[in-house]
């Protein structure tokens, strides 16, 4: 009798090592700052998140990869 085959794991498939972004960071902003941000975001047609880490990198000085 042959053997069934493995099932294959549902869900997202892994990411290659080094493409994980890393960290979550929660944040929590009040709904006329979170506005500005997202109207800020917009404009520059980029989502929330991109946002944010291109305006702290700058903020930090941190230099694109």
């Amino acid at each position: 009798m042959p053997q069934p085959k493995p099932k294959k794991k549902m869900g997202r498939p892994k990411l290659p090592n080094g493409a994980a972004k890393g960290r979550v960071v929660t944040l929590r902003l009040n709904p006329s700052d979170l506005k500005m941000i997202e109207s800020a975001a917009k404009a520059s047609k980029l989502t929330v998140s991109e946002w944010i880490r291109q305006t702290a990198s700058a903020a930090a000085g941190v230099t694109e990869k």
